[in-house]
This record gives structure tokens, C-alpha cells and sequence, in this order.
């Protein structure tokens, strides 16, 4: 049977993207700074700095992955209020430096080079709340790549589906119902609404992370459409 390719997962979190790629028959390694995250990493995890790892053993990988951390571009920092690095340009830098075919993921509004767009909308992402109440996921996240990519088609923004999502600072739902907290969500804080840990997995198809790595993460279909795109670059 011939080997699976070999993708180098960097900044890897709690490894949304690394579900994605596996599904499209990549062999996944990932690498990140905080310990913890081996706990729940769906491949082999190494500890260490992503991009001196890249640095010095990229020749061991056909393609690699990188998700610098996206607080500095989020919207929930749109103030500014928070000083974060910006580590886009640096992880662009060492990639070209390789040479290898490579993917830069964040958030809408980063700044990354001729990016394709991804949107829950373009795979059906769907859930139901609590209360029976239906549910989308929208999740724009941006993918600059040396190797062209394409998208599935446009989004489909459904203005009678509320739209819910994993993000960080959730208010506590204490004891108001699912139909109240989406209320404030959409009418009140005009936000996000963040749903129960169980609907948000099943948003994301993701039923193995932390709340934190679901508020970091990224469908795992999303890596997915693009490491099958990847594979034949790399054929």
C-alpha cells in the first residue's frame, strides 16, 4: 500500500484542521507550544515552537499547514484592547523559505496574500438547539496558499436560521431558556450566539475538544475541501 503524504500541522491548538486533513488521506503531525493541547490532538503532537520546527525538519513533510494564532485580527478584538503578535508574516516568511507547498488559515480580516474564503454556508453546517430551534454556522475563515485553490460555491446566508457559532466569552446561561440567550445574542448584544457545548460539536463536527479548542477552531470539513485540493498538488 503506498505511504500516505506527510503534512506538518503548525500552531496546531487542539487540531480541528488536522481532523480535516486526515480525512483527505493525509498522514498528520502537529506542533504547538502549550502542553496541554496533546491531550486532545487527533495525531502525533510535539511539543516545540512551530516554525523553528519547521525550520529544521520541514524536508520530512510534503506540505504543511500553519494556523498562527488570529486574536490580533478577530473581531472580538476589534478594540484593540488586547496587544497580541503578529505572527502571519513571520509564518509566510519561513514557508516560502521551505519551499514546500503550504495553506495559511485565520480569521476574515487578517492579512493574508489572494485568499479563498470558506463559510459554514458551503457545507451545510447544521445543528438543532436545545429546544428544537434550528441552527447555522457561518464561520468565515481565509486560506492563502502557494497552490491554487477553489472553493465548493458561494455562500448561502439564510436570514430566517439564526446563526450560532463556538466563541470565547459566553455568558453563563443561568437558568434563562435557549430562546431568551438567542434573543440577546441576535437583539441585544447583536453578537454571536453561542449554544450549549453539545450543539456547538455538532456545528462544528467536532466532538473531542475543550470549549476553549472549539472556540479556536475550524470545521475540520474545512481542511478537509482544501487537503484533497493539496493532494493532487502534491501527486
Amino acid at each position: 500500500m503506498k505511504a500516505k503524504p506527510r503534512l506538518l500541522d503548525l500552531f496546531c491548538c487542539e487540531g480541528g484542521a488536522a481532523k480535516g486533513y486526515q480525512d483527505a488521506g493525509w498522514d498528520v503531525e502537529g506542533v504547538d507550544f502549550v502542553a496541554r493541547f496533546r491531550k486532545r490532538y487527533p495525531g502525533r503532537f510535539i511539543l516545540d515552537d512551530a516554525l523553528d520546527f519547521a525550520a529544521a525538519q520541514w524536508r520530512h513533510y510534503d506540505a504543511i499547514h500553519a494556523s498562527p494564532p488570529c486574536h490580533l485580527y478577530s473581531i472580538t478584538n476589534a478594540s484593540r484592547q488586547y496587544s497580541y503578535p503578529d505572527l502571519v508574516a513571520p509564518t509566510r516568511h519561513t514557508l516560502q523559505a521551505i519551499g514546500k507547498p503550504y495553506v495559511i488559515e485565520n480569521v476574515a480580516g487578517a492579512p493574508l496574500i489572494d485568499p479563498v474564503m470558506l463559510c459554514g454556508s458551503m457545507f451545510g453546517l447544521t445543528a438543532t438547539d436545545t429546544d428544537g430551534h434550528p441552527l447555522r454556522m457561518e464561520r468565515h475563515r481565509l486560506f492563502e496558499s502557494n497552490v491554487s485553490l477553489v472553493v465548493p460555491g458561494p455562500c448561502d446566508h439564510d436570514k430566517s436560521v439564526d446563526v450560532a457559532g463556538a466563541y470565547q466569552g459566553a455568558r453563563a446561561r443561568r437558568g434563562r431558556t435557549a430562546a431568551e440567550h438567542r434573543y440577546d445574542a441576535k437583539h441585544v448584544r447583536h453578537g454571536g450566539y453561542v449554544p450549549p457545548k453539545d450543539v456547538q460539536e455538532d456545528l462544528m463536527g467536532i466532538d473531542w475538544m475543550t470549549l476553549y479548542g472549539l472556540a479556536q477552531s475550524l470545521p475540520p470539513v474545512y481542511t478537509q475541501w482544501v487537503g484533497l485540493q493539496l493532494r493532487k498538488a502534491v501527486a
